[in-house]
């Protein structure tokens, strides 16, 4: 049906001359269209002659890049899949380089049309060093997250330490990480400071490192024992990590002890208040002292000493 159309229009667009020539009061407008409309025809049809093989090669192009892409696109899909990325990062990774295969498929379909690409491509470069000039810290921060998600000096739900900054990772995008602090705030930290910084990982479990005094005439081993038992009891403290205890310092007024058991970074600052909570209250049950400083003043005068002593 279109060829037919095609050829009724290709024959009246002929006939247009043959009836200004027949009618001479007809008007010279009339024949000036037929023949504009003639130098139309041979303009398309020599256009499809010579570059109808073209255009139907830079449409094979096309299609060829676009099942490329989306093939490319699956493949990195499946592998980001096995590197365990969070799935709106795997999803804009793989779009963003299905854009990128199309985008060249693009560029040869128009070359192999006829398209005077060298232009075009100069100024597509030279607008890319001034755009890249313009957003280089947005481009950083790009780039870092890549490097982030791909060599994974971090996960999401681990605490980290970086830049004088702390917290849980809350999330890791292209462009920031996100941190999350017990208190529920969160601090967004751009991905190009923290690539080439140094970073302390303490994973999804931490340490805690607490502090206990007690008197010099306290019986240690009952002492530490007691300890022990509190550490035992606590559901929060990992029985599969033995705990750190044992005498760090002799004080001025105190034998401190440190007690450094393992939890889980969520269980951080609750288990500290019940651990220190539990020693006190077993302490008092068991009467263990807890001393507090105690200061002695002595003041001399003209009759002797006398001594006063001051807490």
């Amino acid at each position: 049906m279109t060829k037919l159309r095609f050829f009724l229009l290709v024959s009246l667009l002929q006939a247009l001359p043959a009836f200004a020539a027949e009618d001479p009061s007809g008007s010279v407008s009339l024949a000036a269209a037929g023949q504009a409309a003639v130098r139309w025809k041979d303009k398309i049809i020599d256009f499809i002659m010579q570059r109808g093989p073209a255009v139907a090669g830079a449409v094979l192009v096309l299609v060829a890049g676009w099942i490329a892409a989306s093939a490319v696109s699956r493949l990195l899909n499946r592998q980001l899949q096995k590197r365990q990325l969070e799935p709106p990062i795997r999803m804009l990774i793989s779009r963003v380089v299905f854009l990128l295969v199309l985008v060249m498929s693009l560029i040869v379909a128009l070359d192999t049309a006829g398209f005077k690409m060298t232009t075009l491509i100069a100024g597509i470069s030279v607008a890319g060093v001034g755009i890249g000039f313009a957003m280089q810290g947005v481009l950083g921060n790009l780039v870092a997250g890549l490097v982030i998600i791909f060599t994974k000096p971090y996960r999401v739900g681990e605490f980290i330490d970086i830049i004088g900054e702390y917290g849980q990772v809350d999330s890791i995008e292209l462009f920031t990480t996100i941190l999350s602090h017990p208190d529920r705030s969160r601090i967004i930290i751009p991905n190009r400071k923290i690539v080439g910084e140094v970073l302390h990982n303490y994973g999804t479990i931490r340490q805690c490192d607490m502090t206990v005094g007690v008197a010099y005439d306290s019986n240690l081993p009952e002492t530490l024992t007691i300890i022990r038992d509190v550490l035992r009891d606590n559901p929060r403290v990992l029985k599969e990590m033995a705990p750190g205890l044992g005498i760090t310092a002799l004080g001025d007024s105190s034998i401190n002890i440190a007690v450094k058991p393992w939890v889980n970074v969520t269980d951080f600052g609750p288990t500290q208040a019940e651990v220190y909570q539990a020693i006190v209250e077993k302490f008092r049950a068991r009467n263990i002292e807890i001393p507090f400083p105690h200061r002695e003043i002595r003041l001399l005068d003209g009759e002797g000493t006398k001594k006063v002593s001051a807490a």
